[in-house]
């Protein structure tokens, strides 16, 4: 039996045969093309900060990756660049996504969760996911951005069904929700350049502006990976942090004894079930060396930080929650020149988000119903998460 087998249902349970087995692998993803797999918490730090390993598809050897296919426009983003352009835009935006606005966010945050804790009312059952996960982030970003509070829900549909689009759906759906979401972003920029405001797409078009040094694409770009990412990895990660305190209750009672814990309870739950299984993927530009085995030039590389972060060599215990563990050194907002911008954000949005939760409901349990999760090989994220809850004891 391939040690790979089982990846898509199993992922962790796969992830320890390959670090013992074969912790460098030759797999093929859901649509036949190949890969390797790198599993080992070393060669993955390395290999995220390895300059050889190229986001820049056209470094791909023809026919051998098949990528989610975006136009020019919206597919000119930091997640497919290497320096130098990779350099210039990311310092471009970091002048934009300073800590002093994500620190102003906090408020808007905590005042967004709970209005819609408030909408759960005092007791009940729900999809935790529909009801709160998701509308959070998307509410956040949509307010980083400067998107108007009629357009948000649309925005959620859009994103909703490129990452996680329902089965029944027809194909040209996924096609539809880029060019739907490329004629808005086209319509709301020009906006933004005859009326600016204190949003991120304003300080973007100024930057772009003033210096032209970022293309009509890069500005478009930017503000799609932006309301994507932003939107669907904290989705995940409110997501997760939840189910993880909820199946191990005497992690749960500590963090409500010790509400300061929290923030180390983040750190730990991007370790313990982060976001993304696989980092973006990779493509060498020159034969590499990873773990002993040779990845020839051209070939893609998914370096898997969910397989890292379970590795005992690197994490004692690596299965057990423990809210109280030195995380520092997880990878799950990247590492090197790509670590993530929207860090800040997403820590700030994940440790309102339990707080809200936890301090409105001493009561919160999972509710009767499956635990459904997406069936994504990069993507590690619930359907829905039903819990009850109520206010009092």
């Amino acid at each position: 039996m391939d040690p790979a087998d089982g990846l898509l249902d199993h992922p962790y349970d796969v992830y320890r045969r390959l670090r013992d087995t074969a912790p460098v692998h030759r797999i093929s993803g859901p649509d036949g093309t190949p890969a390797w797999l790198v599993t080992r918490y070393d060669d993955v730090r390395a290999a995220l900060a390895d300059p050889r390993l190229s986001l820049d598809k056209r470094h791909a050897t023809a026919g051998t990756y098949k990528g989610f296919s975006l136009p020019p426009a919206l597919d000119a983003n930091l997640l497919n660049m290497d320096p130098p352009d990779h350099t210039r835009i990311r310092r471009l935006v970091g002048r934009a996504f300073t800590s002093r606005r994500i620190q102003q966010l906090r408020a808007p945050i905590r005042r967004t969760a709970d209005q819609l804790l408030d909408a759960l009312g005092p007791r009940g059952t729900a999809d935790l996911v529909a009801a709160y996960a998701a509308p959070l982030p998307i509410t956040v970003i949509c307010d980083l951005l400067g998107i108007p509070d009629r357009h948000r829900m649309d925005f959620r549909v859009w994103t909703d069904t490129l990452v996680a689009p329902d089965p029944a759906a027809p194909p040209e759906a996924a096609k539809e929700a880029v060019v739907a979401m490329l004629g808005y972003f086209t319509r709301l920029l020009a906006d933004k350049r005859r009326e600016p405001a204190d949003d991120l797409l304003s300080d973007l078009i100024a930057v772009h502006e003033e210096g032209d040094r970022l293309s009509e694409d890069e500005l478009m770009s930017l503000a799609f990976l932006i309301l994507f990412a932003g939107y669907e990895n904290t989705v995940q990660l409110i997501g997760n942090a939840v189910l993880a305190l909820l199946q191990h209750p005497e992690q749960l009672a500590a963090l409500r004894k010790d509400m300061t814990q929290l923030p180390a309870a983040v750190e730990e739950f991007l370790r313990y079930e982060g976001p993304a299984l696989l980092a973006i993927r990779r493509f060498p530009v020159e034969d590499v060396t990873i773990g002993g085995v040779t990845v020839p030039a051209g070939e893609t590389v998914w370096v898997s930080p969910g397989a890292a972060h379970r590795d005992p060599a690197r994490f004692p215990d690596p299965d057990r929650l423990d809210i109280t563990r030195d995380a520092s050194g997880h990878l799950a907002l990247g590492h090197g020149i790509h670590y993530c911008l929207g860090a800040p954000l997403a820590r700030a949005e994940t440790e309102i988000a339990v707080a809200a939760l936890l301090e409105r409901f001493p009561e919160l349990t999972l509710a009767d119903g499956d635990l459904r999760r997406r069936r994504s090989l990069r993507a590690r994220g619930l359907i829905e998460l039903p819990v009850a809850y109520a206010v009092t004891r």
